[in-house]
């Protein structure tokens, strides 16, 4: 199965914990999100964010209903976590946040690794557009409510 990786890097200008705190509460990802894509948390407010933690969605690709399971795999606050989906439109997705604190703030990395069907010719001219949108869009959000 061929993958391919996605790596966006953020400067915001806000202490680790309080960053980390942010990406820690997936419900804030609805904010982040694109709103033509209407995603929704569907697992119940409070989420214990652990690994083996489970995160239930329903959002828009292209205009089509999809349900997204992830999973926590790796859990190391302020500085690393990893989701998995377990159920979703990807052969493979697993989405690695970092965060580094810095001097103006903190760095927080993203890197995703994924896999579809179709492989790069549908990557290249879908999923690969559309992925580069969704992580503008997030940067800009994260800029406006993290400042």
């Amino acid at each position: 199965m061929k993958t391919f990786t996605l790596s966006t890097e953020l400067l915001i200008e806000k202490p680790i914990d309080e960053v980390f705190s942010y990406f820690s509460d997936a419900h804030n990802l609805v904010e982040i999100t694109p709103p033509k894509m209407k995603l929704v948390v569907l697992t119940p407010t409070p989420i214990e964010m652990q690994i083996g933690t489970l995160i239930d969605y329903r959002l828009k690709l292209k205009g089509i209903p999809i349900r997204w399971q992830s999973e926590i795999t790796e859990w190391n606050p302020p500085h690393k976590f990893v989701d998995e989906q377990r159920k979703g439109p990807y052969r493979a997705w697993i989405h690695t946040h970092i965060f580094h604190e810095v001097e103006q703030g903190t760095i927080v990395k993203d890197r995703v690794e994924y896999a579809v069907l179709g492989g790069q010719i549908v990557d290249k001219l879908l999923v690969r557009p559309d992925l580069q949108k969704i992580f503008e869009y997030r940067s800009k959000r994260l800029q406006e409510i993290l400042r």
